[in-house]
């Protein structure tokens, strides 16, 4: 005779932990599906759900897409830089008196004399007054009220005896300005304004001089490549610099170029408007390939936050304790977060680009940073699914293991490095060209620790000082034997060691953490068995492979 369960003492209890068991079992079960699913590559997952990959599908045509689009840009910017730097070297040659076509370190051009001052600035007026006699592009003044603006800054008053060695000056600075239209440049009204006490320079007081004017061009190159014209607005200063009173007055020319809309253009008998609208079509079908790119990397993300939060509430639930660090982290893919970052920078570069090909904008800078940014980003996360392969993966697993202890290397080789390049510049500053500035130090001994310019940085060093001279042998030999032989290696020596442990782990295997032993003795019986599908990429993999840790 059988006797009914709810009629044993205890019996209800016990069918309610056996029910309770069950849940947690089925609880169980489902999750680590989730999760072995989770961390399966594409190909898998098809195999097992017969889930079509469009995350790769769609990065492929991304890919093509925006590599396409950036070089259409490229060649476009191309042209503008070219513009910029011919007018450039042509304001040069036009307006810079006996100007080589070869600047002097970083300024143009220098002069000695009195005399020669004069005819430099005169020079400049007389070019600018018939610059639409003697300029052989297109060039025209900004407007007829505009025109060439003459400063001048010197002290306030001095006296100054250099054989009796007296000095009185005051210090305190004035400016003094003229403006010479284009009109007042024809007739008697010129001469009278270049005759004006003005141009008295008193060359012991005198600071500086800066010329300013403003041109505009148009940039007909772009229509040979069957884009609409640019205006361009070319605001051109020189600046005759007298500040060390050395007798040599150094000249600067500096241009800053502005590409403006043009107002009112025709053209005739061209397909500019019809290849201006192709591309702008093609650039909106980048811009909802990004779209779609972004909606299903921020989906992934979300998903798998959501499944960290399962995992970590049951695993406190059945094993009263907390998940590692280290085990939530593999639930952040950080290549989903760079496909996001590349692809809200590619919308935002395509809109800004589609804004310049209309001529709406001129920001070619921006446009520059954000498409070339994001395109970097694109084929570098090309590695990710290279990474699913076990002998491209070794690159992807050395730098991540690698990394925190590189960081912690440079940062205590950058002290050194900061100690030699202040050193450097307070010493070697008067004697070296290289180490005049910081910056320029800095990028010296960047470029001796790769082994480049080396006799030359001994070389330069005057031997006015012995003492300097000693102190310069000792400091290059020092950084060079420090950095090359000892700091250098030691970098090269942790990567090395980074990569045998990585190949050690992938042959004895990985350390396991709770993640991977929860799903270590999982089997994923109820998935599909069927090895055939249309995808090249999704080829049969060995049954030795199923085995590996797989690390996100």
């Amino acid at each position: 005779m059988e006797i009914p369960l709810k009629s044993l003492p205890g019996g209800r209890a016990a069918s309610g932990n056996m029910m309770a068991q069950s849940d947690l079992d089925l609880k169980e079960t489902a999750l680590k599906e989730d999760l072995k699913f989770y961390f399966m590559n594409p190909c898998e997952k098809y195999r097992a759900r017969r889930q079509i990959p469009w995350k790769l599908a769609l990065q492929i045509l991304k890919i093509l897409m925006v590599t396409t689009q950036l070089v259409f840009f490229g060649l476009s910017n191309q042209l503008v830089v070219s513009f910029k730097e011919e007018n450039t070297i042509a304001f040069k040659h036009l307006f810079l008196k006996g100007y080589s076509g070869t600047d002097e370190d970083d300024y143009s051009c220098s002069i000695y004399t009195q005399q020669d001052a004069y005819d430099s600035i005169f020079y400049v007026i007389n070019q600018y007054r018939h610059l639409k006699n003697i300029s052989l592009g297109t060039l025209g003044y900004e407007h007829e009220e505009s025109g060439l603006k003459i400063c001048k800054q010197q002290y306030k008053r001095g006296t100054m005896l250099p054989s009796n060695d007296t000095l009185d000056i005051d210090v305190s600075t004035e400016t003094e300005c003229i403006l010479l239209k284009p009109k007042e440049l024809i007739g008697k009204k010129a001469e009278l304004k270049l005759n004006s006490s003005f141009f008295n320079l008193e060359f012991y007081r005198l600071i500086q001089v800066e010329i300013s004017f403003k041109l505009k061009g148009i940039a007909l190159q772009t229509i040979h490549a069957r884009e609409l014209p640019d205006c361009y607005a070319f605001q051109n200063t020189i600046t005759f610099n007298n500040r060390a009173h050395s007798g040599k007055i150094k000249i600067y020319f500096d241009s800053d170029t502005d590409i403006q809309e043009c107002k009112d253009w025709h053209i005739f008998n061209s397909v500019l408007q019809k290849n201006t609208q192709y591309i702008l079509v093609f650039d909106g079908f980048v811009i909802l390939s990004c779209l779609a790119s972004l909606i299903l990397c921020t989906r992934s993300l979300v998903l798998a936050w959501r499944l960290q939060k399962r995992f970590v509430t049951f695993f406190l639930e059945k094993y009263k304790r907390c998940v590692c660090y280290a085990d939530r982290l593999e639930f952040l893919n950080g290549w989903y977060v760079l496909v996001i970052i590349s692809d809200v920078m590619t919308i935002i570069g395509s809109i800004l680009k589609m804004e310049i090909k209309a001529k709406n904008l001129t920001s070619y800078d921006v446009c520059s940073i954000l498409l070339g940014t994001s395109t970097l980003f694109v084929w570098v996360g090309v590695i990710r699914y290279l990474g699913y392969f076990q002998t491209y993966n070794v690159l992807i697993l050395t730098m991540q293991a690698s990394l925190p202890k590189v960081l912690r290397f440079c940062c205590c080789a950058g002290m050194i490095y900061l100690g030699y390049t202040f050193c450097g510049w307070i010493v070697l500053g008067p004697y070296h060209e290289k180490f005049e500035d910081l910056n320029t130090v800095a990028e010296c001994l960047f470029s001796l620790v790769n082994g480049d310019d080396m006799f030359a940085t001994f070389a330069q060093i005057q031997q006015k000082s012995s003492l300097v001279w000693m102190f310069s042998r000792l400091y290059l030999y020092s950084f060079i034997s420090l950095f090359i032989y000892m700091i250098l290696s030691l970098f090269i020596a942790l990567i090395t060691d980074s990569y045998d442990t990585i190949k050690k782990y992938q042959q004895s295997g990985f350390p396991v953490t709770d993640l991977h032993e929860f799903l270590k003795d999982h089997s994923s019986a109820g998935y599909r068995k069927d090895r055939t599908f249309p995808f090249i990429c999704c080829c049969r993999r060995q049954e030795s492979d199923d085995n590996l840790i797989l690390i996100n």
